[in-house]
């Protein structure tokens, strides 16, 4: 999320490509301007749960104002998918993204909670021009955030942060100092100053 530029997808996709291990079977960008700024997600998708292009992402909410870019699996989604639909929710795909999308469009933060799996979420929730980071509560995906001048940078991995322009691998010296004492870099650090 940062200041409005022609040049944001094109940034989006470089850092996108470098996580292409990750997610081979499809990718996708999506882009938002509002006021002055704007908000851009990348997403490389490893299909698992559903292997139609349904599951594309980021994907957009049927209502058009919520968009998600998930990495992880969901246990319980299609539990949540039962509730969701007794509250009035039609679904276009079996995977566990819509379910995630859904469940944050009518529940909010709440949803959050009710997730059992492992997962990094990022939503950007245009009703409220906000965006959302959650993972799941053991820390099972990675999920690295940090910023940049005045744009907000988040990845599964650092190396797709080092594509952006004027991002600084500058090593932070006291998480150098916690991976000697440790054998790895504990949260909130990260390897990087500035990013978390």
């Amino acid at each position: 999320v940062g200041p409005s530029s022609i040049a944001a997808l094109d940034q989006i996709t470089r850092m996108r490509q470098r996580l292409a291990h990750r997610g081979p079977d499809d990718s996708g960008t999506w882009q938002n301007h509002f006021g002055e700024s704007s908000v851009a997600l990348g997403h490389t998708r490893l299909s698992i749960l559903d292997l139609s292009e349904l599951g594309h992402q980021p994907m957009v909410s049927q209502s058009g104002d919520v968009v998600i870019a998930y990495n992880g699996e969901v246990y319980n989604h299609r539990e949540l998918r039962r509730e969701l639909e007794r509250e009035g929710c039609r679904f276009r795909s079996d995977c566990d993204t819509e379910v995630v999308l859904e469940a944050y469009r009518v529940w909010g933060d709440d949803a959050f909670a009710r997730l059992n799996g492992m997962f990094a979420i990022a939503i950007w929730d245009g009703r409220r021009e906000r965006l959302v980071l959650a993972r799941d509560r053991l820390g099972i995906k990675p999920l690295y955030y940090g910023r940049v001048g005045e744009s907000w940078l988040f990845a599964s991995e650092l190396k797709a942060l080092l594509e952006y322009p004027g991002f600084s691998a500058e090593i932070d010296p006291n998480a150098a100092a916690l991976f000697l004492r440790h054998g790895y870099v504990p949260g909130p650090f990260s390897i990087y100053r500035n990013v978390f």
